[in-house]
């Protein structure tokens, strides 16, 4: 007869295990895997926008700032003062002398922005460096003053254009029109070009084709050619 052997219960509450000792239950976990990282979202990319950014400020060494430094030294070079900024283009320069000896040298001109606008501002400080009356005629002071304004564009690196050269053929063909009708005799004779130039387009005498022309079509009518730097 089989001997049975009887087994005791475990008391509860005891350990049976060593990791039941410890308090780990039934020995340590399997090692949780990591998570597999999301995969990136893909950002789409902005349309460009329909419109330009708003103009920055001119960059050094950039032609706005070339045209605003020669300004400023034009104007404290000669002591000039604006009187007002023209938004034509075209200008006028002058002299006012005070009891006391001073001098108020004064201009309206546009401001320097481009190659035409820098010319007759130039134009106009040219009459100042040069000196009021120190060339005559009258058109011959207008020659002087649009050659020191080609100068000083050469000098400080300024692009003249082929219509600042047209600019300042039409202001001189105009000027020298002005003086043969008030009498000028004796033509300066580096206003020779001009002047037979200028005769040729008096013998047109078609209305239409001297509107073209920019020429007056009836006696005493100013001429468009007037618009430009020429009573300055």
């Amino acid at each position: 007869m089989a001997r049975r052997i009887r087994q005791t219960a475990k008391p509860r509450g005891f350990p049976a295990t060593l990791w039941d000792l410890l308090g780990l239950g039934q020995g340590p976990s399997p090692a949780r895997s990591k998570p597999k990282p999301k995969p990136k979202s893909i950002t789409k990319q902005r349309p460009l926008p329909s419109t330009p950014p708003a103009r920055q400020p001119a960059r050094p060494g950039s032609m706005q700032e070339r045209y605003e430094a020669v300004t400023r030294e034009m104007l404290r070079t000669y002591g000039v003062r604006v009187r007002k900024w023209r938004s034509s283009m075209s200008g006028v320069a002058w002299q006012v002398t005070y009891r006391d000896g001073s001098v108020s040298r004064l201009i309206e001109a546009p401001k320097p922005k481009g190659p035409m606008s820098a010319a007759i501002f130039l134009h106009e400080i040219g009459h100042h460096a040069i000196g009021f009356k120190t060339y005559t005629p009258r058109c011959y002071e207008e020659y002087k003053a649009w050659e020191w304004s080609i100068n000083a564009m050469d000098e400080h690196g300024l692009n003249v254009t082929d219509r600042v050269h047209q600019r300042m053929r039409e202001s001189l063909e105009y000027a020298l029109a002005k003086a043969r009708r008030r009498g000028l005799k004796q033509i300066p004779v580096e206003l020779l070009d001009y002047f037979v130039r200028t005769e040729r387009y008096s013998t047109i005498t078609a209305p239409a084709a001297r509107a073209r022309l920019g020429l007056p079509t009836r006696p005493h009518e100013p001429s468009r050619a007037a618009s430009v730097a020429s009573g300055s």
